[in-house]
């Protein structure tokens, strides 16, 4: 068995009427590939945090909360992903881990000035992204879902931008080699997606939104997924794991 684990920090639970489908550890382990004997996951709320040196990799969820509310368990865990990015562990940051990561490294995070993003979006790369070890192999534009109301207003020090979605220019980030944020869910399915939906569907007609058009449009994301199983990758080759990462993947088609 690997010693070296992937790190989920879990930063928040689903909507109440997905949990019958998991949490969002097991969403994402499952659209990352991974099997669950090289992962732990972390509540950032409720555990303490250890010293990630030893990991693989860490890979942050998505969450209800506000970063710019600078909750304590936020800011402890932010402090926690600044120092992991810093001392060069693979990280990926997903919607809410997007936003606290850039948070961490010195960006700034608050409120879309335009409002709720929510459904599947077009993913725009950008020209740095040519040369990116997980986006370079996406397509220039892509599909990906989506749901948020805060964005990455300014990125971090030194970070390169590598994809704009509708109203969002910061839509995804590499700081330094190894750490990445997106704000889209790769491991959202159609389901995931229409399952949120129905669930903001009485804030969605508030905000002047057909939840049920919405929802119509809602189509897979195959690429956004990639983009998940490429930081995996990654994480294997950077940390040296060549042999974690072979049985990892015998246990996936056991």
């Amino acid at each position: 068995m690997p010693t070296a684990r992937f790190l989920i920090l879990e930063t928040g639970r689903p909507v109440p009427p997905m949990r019958r489908y998991g949490n969002f550890d097991h969403w994402i382990r499952v659209a990352a590939g991974l099997p669950a004997s090289v992962v732990t996951t972390l509540d950032a709320q409720a555990d303490a945090l250890p010293a990630p040196a030893g990991s693989l990799g860490i890979l942050v969820t998505g969450s209800g909360a506000m970063v710019s509310h600078r909750e304590a368990w936020s800011e402890r865990a932010a402090a926690w992903l600044g120092e992991a990015a810093r001392a060069g562990l693979p990280v990926f940051g997903i919607c809410y881990g997007h936003q606290l990561l850039a948070h961490a490294l010195g960006g700034d995070v608050g409120d879309n000035p335009v409002g709720r993003g929510m459904g599947t979006a077009e993913v725009e790369r950008t020209d740095a992204a040519a040369d990116d070890p997980l986006f370079a192999a996406a397509p220039e534009r892509f599909a990906a879902q989506i749901t948020h109301v805060q964005s990455v207003r300014r990125l971090p020090p030194d970070a390169v931008r590598l994809g704009t979605a509708g109203h969002d220019p910061h839509h995804a980030f590499r700081w330094g080699a190894h750490a990445w944020g997106v704000q889209f869910h790769p491991e959202f399915s159609v389901g995931h997606m229409r399952g949120y939906i129905r669930a903001r569907a009485d804030v969605l007609r508030a905000e002047d939104t057909d939840p049920k058009a919405l929802a119509a449009a809602v189509r897979a994301a195959p690429q956004a997924r990639r983009v998940l199983r490429r930081f995996v990758r990654h994480a294997y080759t950077v940390r040296g794991a060549d042999g974690a990462r072979d049985q990892a993947f015998q246990e996936q088609q056991a």
